[in-house]
């Protein structure tokens, strides 16, 4: 992901059938490899195609009422379940050629997406033109540099990065107003059925995980 490139529909929702819909959650490391065959597939396609993110939040579960996170909870995923995910994770960063990825292990402790997920929201609704690249700076914040994306700062950091100013992420992330509308679409997701991310709808046909380019041309193209 180029994380300086603007491209058409940067994350605008216009009702164009030319608009793929992903619901996604940062901290997902097959959202950061589904990131990749998007990617992948939209620089080869002829056409433009737009990107209308959706937020979903993996770790509702263990969210409690003050938003915090408490990893006490047992959700039955052991060492057993994370093994296997890093495996599937170094087998899809070979296909896709993600080898700057970081394994799940030399991630921060204790990333809450939640505040990269209100300024993510906040930048596509006020500086849509500006959402792809911050969308992609978050995701390479935490999977390529191991940074931690709940910080406030790092966003803010991110922002300026992307031609955006760091003191409008340090508001919004502090705003309870975009913590409901977070909250809304993550009950909007739920309604829509998803379960899981990164989840790709277009057409009110949808996929589910780190689907390969092929798969994603077949969606949107139907070839």
């Amino acid at each position: 992901m180029n994380r300086n490139e603007d491209r058409s529909g940067g994350g605008e929702s216009t009702g164009d059938p030319e608009t793929i819909t992903v619901y996604s959650d940062y901290i997902c490391p097959f959202c950061y490899l589904g990131r990749r065959s998007l990617d992948a597939y939209r620089e080869r396609r002829e056409g433009d195609l737009g990107v209308d993110w959706r937020p979903f939040d993996l770790r509702s579960h263990k969210r409690g009422p003050d938003g915090e996170i408490d990893d006490s909870i047992d959700d039955g995923k052991d060492d057993a379940y994370y093994a296997e995910v890093q495996r599937n994770v170094e087998k899809l960063r070979e296909q896709y050629g993600a080898e700057e990825m970081l394994d799940l292990e030399e991630l921060p402790d204790g990333v809450d997406s939640l505040p990269a997920q209100a300024a993510s929201l906040y930048v596509k609704t006020e500086h849509p033109d500006r959402w792809l690249a911050f969308d992609e700076a978050v995701f390479e914040a935490l999977w390529v540099d191991g940074r931690d994306v709940g910080d406030v700062e790092v966003l803010a950091d991110l922002a300026f990065e992307v031609g955006l100013d760091p003191d409008e992420i340090r508001g919004c992330v502090a705003d309870e107003e975009y913590r409901d509308r977070l909250r809304g679409a993550f009950e909007a997701a739920q309604r829509d059925g998803v379960t899981g991310v990164p989840t790709f709808v277009y057409d009110d046909h949808a996929a589910r995980g780190a689907v390969p380019p092929e798969q994603l041309e077949r969606l949107v193209d139907g070839f």
